[in-house]
C-alpha cells in the first residue's frame, strides 16, 4: 500500500536538501529533482513543505503529473486526489468539450455503438499516441511503422477511409461489424485523431492515406486491389496524393508533370514536379496526377529510381513529411494507370467531396478542443484576485466561440446524415455545393475559435510548450484549412455555383 503522511510531517521537509511538497493529495519529494527544474530550483524552494496545487496548475498542465509520477513518495492521510489524470478513453464533462451526443443526450443521428466506438478509439489515441505529439511535433521525427502496424491490426486504416468493399469481413475495436459500420463511425475515428491536434504529428500518421488510397481503390485496376490496397490497410505501406504543383493548386487542370508513352507502349516516363505533399517524404507510392497526350491522368507511381522527396518546412510539424517531390525520368508500367487514360480529373474530383468533408469534422473537433483548453484556463488561472472566467470579457469570448462550433457541428452532423442515406452518385449531385459551404463556415468558425482562444491564454498562446501549447499550435496552423482541399474564397462559390444549377427557370420576386 501507498505510504500516508500527515500535513505536519511534509511541512518538516522545507530546506533546499530536503524537499516535499503535496499537490492534489500526493506527497512528492522533488529534493534531487529541484536543481534539473526547468523553472529552476528557486520556484521550488518556495514552496518548500507546503500544499502547491494550486500554485502546479497555474504554471504545468495536468498531463505533467503523470510524468513525474515516479516523485511521489505517497498521500497525505485521510485525503483523495482529485486532480489526477484521467483513464484512457474518457469523455470530458467540461462543458462544450464533447458534443451533446458524446454525453448520451438525446441525438436522431448517433446510436450505443457510436458511443461505445468513440470510446475505445479515445482509448487507442490516448495510449498510443497523445503521449508523443509534443516530442515529435517539435522535434519533427516521422511516426514509428510499429504505429501504423498497430493501426492496421484494429482496422482503423480502414475506419478512416469510410464504409466500403474495402472494410468486408473486418471487425473494429468493441467488435463492431463492417456490415454495421456507417459514416458516423468515421466521423468518429476522424474526430479522435483530430484531438491530437491540427496538422501537427497526427497528421503524419496517415493523413495521405486518406485522399491517396481512395483513387487506387475506386478506380485502380485488380492487381492493385489485390496487393496495394491491403497493404496500405495493415499499414505496411504507404501512399500519398501528389496533384499540387508549385504552379498548379486549385487549379487542377493545371498540372505540368509529364508522362510520355514509351514507343512500345509499355510504360510512361514521368517528369516534373509535385509540392506540399503530405506524408511523401515517407511513403512508398504517390497517386499521382500527370500530363499526357491524351490530357490528365492519374498513375500509382512508387518509390523508386528517379523518385525523391525532399521535406518541406509549413507552419505545422516536419513530421507529417510533407514534401517537395521530383520525378526524374521514372519509369511506370502502364498497368500502374488509375482509371482510363486521360481522365483522371474525374478520378481526382471523385474523393474532393469526401476529403473536405473529414476537413470539417476535424475543424470541428479540433475547435472543441480548443474550447475546453480555454474553459479550463479561464477557470484555473487567477488574476487580480479572481478566477479569469469572472471577467464579463472572458465570458462573451467564449460564448462567441461556442456558438459558432456547435452551429458548424450541427450541420456537420446533418450533412453525416445525409451521406448515409446517400448513394455516390447522389452524393455528388446534392452535396458538393453544400460541403463546399460548410467547409467555408468550418474555416471561417476555426478562425473565430483561433483568434478569441489567443486572447484568453495571451502571452502562453504564442509559446509553443506549456500551457498554452495547444493553442498555439492551433493559431499557428489554422490557416491549412482555410487553403488545403480549396480555398475559402473557391469553397463559397463553388457553392453558389452548384446552388445556381438547380435555380428554377420560374423563380421571381
Amino acid at each position: 500500500m501507498s505510504k500516508t503522511f500527515t500535513r505536519e510531517e511534509v511541512a518538516r521537509h522545507n530546506k533546499p536538501d530536503d524537499l516535499w511538497i503535496v499537490i492534489d493529495g500526493k506527497v512528492y519529494d522533488l529534493t534531487v529533482f529541484a536543481d534539473g527544474h526547468p523553472g529552476s530550483a528557486v520556484v521550488l524552494w518556495k514552496v518548500a513543505g507546503q500544499d502547491a496545487t494550486e500554485q502546479f496548475f497555474g504554471l504545468h498542465r495536468q498531463e505533467v503529473l503523470a510524468k513525474y509520477k515516479r516523485l511521489i513518495i505517497g498521500s497525505v492521510e485521510g485525503e483523495t486526489s482529485h486532480l489526477q489524470p484521467p483513464p484512457f478513453g474518457t469523455i470530458s464533462q467540461v462543458p462544450y468539450a464533447e458534443s451533446a451526443s458524446a454525453l448520451h443526450r438525446p441525438t436522431p443521428f448517433y446510436n450505443k455503438s457510436h458511443l461505445e466506438f468513440k470510446k475505445a478509439v479515445r482509448a487507442f489515441c490516448d495510449e498510443f499516441i497523445a503521449p508523443d505529439v509534443e516530442f515529435y511535433s517539435n522535434s519533427g521525427k516521422f511516426p514509428e511503422p510499429e504505429l501504423f502496424l498497430k493501426m492496421g491490426e484494429l482496422n482503423l486504416h480502414a475506419a478512416r477511409l469510410g464504409p466500403g468493399p474495402h472494410m468486408k469481413g473486418m471487425v473494429f475495436p468493441t467488435g463492431l461489424k463492417a456490415e454495421n459500420f456507417d459514416y458516423f463511425h468515421e466521423q468518429v475515428v476522424h474526430e479522435e485523431f483530430s484531438r491530437l491536434g491540427l496538422y501537427t504529428y497526427a497528421e503524419g500518421i496517415g493523413s495521405g492515406t486518406l485522399i491517396g488510397l481512395p483513387p487506387v481503390m475506386n478506380f485502380g485496376p485488380a492487381w492493385m486491389q489485390q496487393k496495394v490496397v491491403p497493404a496500405v490497410l495493415k499499414g505496411e505501406k504507404k501512399v500519398c496524393l501528389a496533384i499540387t504543383e508549385p504552379t498548379a493548386g486549385s487549379d487542377v487542370a493545371g498540372v505540368q508533370c509529364e508522362a510520355v508513352k514509351t514507343p512500345d507502349g509499355k510504360f510512361f516516363i514521368v517528369n516534373g514536379v509535385k509540392k506540399w505533399i503530405t506524408n511523401g517524404t515517407f511513403c512508398d507510392y504517390f497517386t499521382t496526377a500527370v500530363k499526357g497526350e491524351k490530357g490528365i491522368s492519374v498513375l500509382l507511381i512508387e518509390k523508386s529510381e528517379g523518385v525523391s522527396a525532399e521535406n518541406i518546412k509549413t507552419s505545422g510539424t516536419t513530421s507529417a513529411g510533407t514534401s517537395y517531390v521530383t520525378f526524374e525520368n521514372v519509369k511506370v508500367p502502364v498497368e500502374n494507370l488509375i482509371g482510363k487514360e486521360g481522365q483522371g480529373f474525374a478520378v481526382i474530383m471523385a474523393n474532393f467531396n469526401h476529403e473536405r468533408w473529414m476537413m470539417c469534422v476535424g475543424a470541428c473537433a479540433g475547435a472543441r478542443q480548443v474550447v475546453e483548453e480555454c474553459f479550463k484556463w479561464a477557470s484555473q488561472r487567477k488574476v487580480f484576485g479572481k478566477a479569469l472566467i469572472e471577467q464579463p470579457v472572458i465570458r462573451f469570448k467564449l460564448g462567441e466561440m461556442i456558438a459558432e462550433l456547435e452551429a458548424a457541428q450541427s450541420w456537420v452532423d446533418i450533412t453525416t446524415y445525409q451521406m448515409t442515406k446517400m448513394n455516390y452518385k447522389e452524393q455528388s449531385k446534392h452535396l458538393a455545393g453544400q460541403i463546399a459551404l460548410l467547409k467555408y463556415k468550418c474555416t471561417r468558425m476555426t478562425h473565430i475559435v483561433r483568434d478569441n482562444s489567443v486572447q484568453i491564454f495571451g502571452g502562453r498562446a504564442i509559446t509553443r510548450t506549456g500551457m498554452g501549447r495547444v493553442i498555439e499550435n492551433f493559431q499557428r496552423v489554422q490557416k491549412f484549412g482555410a487553403i488545403l482541399g480549396g480555398s475559402e474564397e473557391i469553397m463559397a462559390d463553388l457553392g453558389v455555383r452548384q446552388a445556381m444549377k438547380f435555380f428554377p427557370k420560374t423563380a421571381r420576386l
